[in-house]
């Protein structure tokens, strides 16, 4: 016996196909129809048809083993779970880890990605962020285009895959977060507007009609999009999920969609018996998205910071179009190593107003920070990463600064070895009108940034997903393996450092040069001297051991440190004493000194 219901407030009349049988539903109140059907089981298909319409995929069907055009199929949740011990690490000490399923290995599979979670424990990564992974239209795409929100990608492979890949990811210590999308639907395979006012016609966002949080009937639709949350962490085990572009997702009710969604992930962690986390992208500069709900925010535990990212990434590279054109100080840097923010409320000339507000009272653990991302290298022309646009000393003095911030650090798959594999944006639309508009729409975006037509890759080409691929077999060679012993260095003094475990802002201090692009940021007994620029500088870092360095090169001075063109160096004053000589020793043993 099984029961079948959906949520279809307009429809006159509602039938489920299951197999080769069709099965009149009747309705059951608040807009919903049900019936119940003795000899349905796991394993068969089954679609819906509203007003005689053609049949399709249930809104919440929980696997599209065809795509997101064919009917949907009853699946057996059972699997052999080994995590009943399972205690995720905290998200105040984590190191996370962006990685696309699709690319992150030849095969771009669940089942796949199981080999090279060794990978990220031996490098010091604690959770594992998997880009949305539910079903949308095409062989290959980055995951924002879902449709079928509850049901795993069917080209990454079965429901039961993906349990696999986070049950494997827990027995070696890692927690899982996924991102998910509820601020729009994909614009192909899309079926929900047949059942019931998902989108309204109120607000627009830049991917289409907003989803229907504060209209008429949206009530089911806040449901929906809860209650997919809690499937995801309750069914498939994941310990977290980041929220897509909130900003996106507008309502202007008393009690906001993500305060009413961070309430049921609390009750659903009383439930479960372990901590849970949310995550969210906004752009908006807004504290009130992880302030605590009893205080008047919104209950997140930590949001990105985009303002770390273009600081960062101007400093090393003199990009100054696009959003960028807000950016190019050091003092811009110092600031969002100070606060995460930059625009806590000045005037944004690329905006042309005022944005963001003060992050008073925040700690640096609420914030998400990177120097690559899937945005920040995806969305340019030819997805190059900060390696390839800067090189690898002004890579490792960002990865320095990533890794020894007072903030949450995120790294993007390959980052840890400066792959030669760039990250483009794809897709495969099998319309041929609306994959045409993509890519059009793609050439009209990048010129803000002065990037000319012909150097944006067709997203549509499948040599433009395959080029994404990362290619594990340079891991071993040189330049990458230094890079990689480098992030490696970074993360376990991370882990092994008192002064670096902290998220108090009121301990960063920043001194830096605009005039000779230098910086020195102390953190209690770690100092991170930059050198910016292509010459040497000789920088005033007079206090603590020198115990990482980008470069062989260095010059100590009664003056300070003399530090050679775009490098970094790391100091500790805890070596001053014999004891924290021998724990530093033991805890951070294997450690690179010095990196070349």
């Amino acid at each position: 016996m099984h029961l079948f219901r959906v949520w279809a407030p307009l429809a006159s009349e509602v039938s489920v196909r299951i197999e080769a049988e069709t099965y009149p539903m009747s309705q059951a109140g608040e807009g919903w129809w049900e019936t119940r059907v003795g000899n349905a089981h796991p394993g068969m298909t089954y679609a819906f048809s509203v007003d005689g319409s053609d049949p399709v995929p249930d809104p919440a069907s929980r696997w599209q083993p065809h795509g997101v055009h064919g009917p949907s199929r009853l699946l057996d949740n059972k699997f052999p779970w080994t995590d009943a011990m399972w205690n995720p690490p905290p998200l105040a000490s984590g190191v996370i880890y962006e990685l696309h399923i699709g690319t992150f290995t030849e095969e771009g599979t669940f089942v796949a990605t199981i080999e090279k979670l060794d990978h990220l424990t031996d490098l010091g990564v604690t959770h594992v962020e998997f880009m949305p992974v539910a079903e949308f239209s095409g062989r290959w795409g980055w995951g924002y285009d879902g449709v079928d929100l509850y049901a795993p990608n069917h080209h990454y492979g079965s429901p039961q895959d993906l349990m696999k890949l986070v049950d494997a990811c827990h027995a070696r210590g890692l927690a899982v977060i996924l991102d998910v999308v509820y601020n729009h639907f994909g614009p192909a395979g899309n079926y929900l507007g047949k059942f019931g006012p998902y989108t309204g016609s109120k607000y627009e966002t830049p991917w289409g009609k907003a989803v229907n949080l504060d209209g008429p009937r949206s009530d089911e639709v806040r449901s929906f999009f809860i209650e997919n949350a809690v499937m995801w962490l309750r069914d498939y085990h994941f310990d977290g999920l980041r929220l897509d572009a909130v900003h996106a997702l507008i309502d202007n009710g008393a009690y906001h969609f993500l305060e009413q969604l961070a309430d049921r992930i609390e009750d659903l962690e009383a439930e479960l018996g372990r901590h849970l986390v949310l995550i969210a992208e906004s752009d908006l500069n807004d504290p009130r998205v992880i302030r605590p709900c009893e205080i008047g925010g919104y209950g997140i535990d930590a949001q990105w910071s985009d303002d770390f990212h273009h600081a960062l990434h101007t400093t090393l590279t003199g990009e100054r179009s696009g959003y960028y054109t807000d950016f190019g100080a050091l003092a811009q840097l110092a600031k969002a190593l100070r606060q995460a923010y930059v625009y806590d409320g000045c005037f944004s000339g690329h905006r042309g107003r005022s944005h963001g507000r003060m992050p008073q009272a925040a700690n640096g653990r609420q914030f998400v920070v990177s120097t690559q991302n899937h945005d920040q290298v995806g969305n340019r022309a030819r997805g190059e990463r900060l390696s390839h646009l800067a090189g690898i000393g002004k890579a490792k003095i960002a990865a320095a600064l990533l890794v020894t911030s007072p903030f949450l650090p995120m790294l993007f798959q390959g980052e840890e070895w400066a792959a030669s594999a760039p990250f483009l944006y794809f897709t495969q639309h099998e319309d041929e009108e609306l994959g045409r508009a993509v890519s059009e729409g793609r050439k009209k975006e990048f010129s803000a940034f002065g990037w000319a037509p012909d150097d944006v890759p067709d997203p549509q080409d499948e040599s433009t997903f395959q080029t994404s691929k990362l290619n594990w077999k340079e891991v071993a060679q040189p330049p990458h393996a230094g890079m990689l012993e480098w992030y490696r260095s970074l993360l376990r003094l991370r882990h092994a450092t008192p002064a670096l475990k902290t998220g108090h802002l009121r301990d960063v201090d920043i001194t830096f040069s605009e005039d000779e692009s230098w910086l020195l940021m102390s953190r209690g007994e770690i100092t991170v001297a930059c050198n910016f620029s292509g010459e040497p500088r000789l920088v005033p870092a007079t206090r603590g051991e020198v115990i990482l360095a980008s470069s062989s090169s260095l010059k100590p001075d009664l003056e300070g440190l003399l530090l050679p063109p775009e490098s970094v160096a790391i100091l500790s004053t805890a070596r001053n004493s014999e004891q924290e000589k021998a724990d530093a020793s033991a805890t951070t043993q294997g450690m690179c000194p010095i990196s070349s």
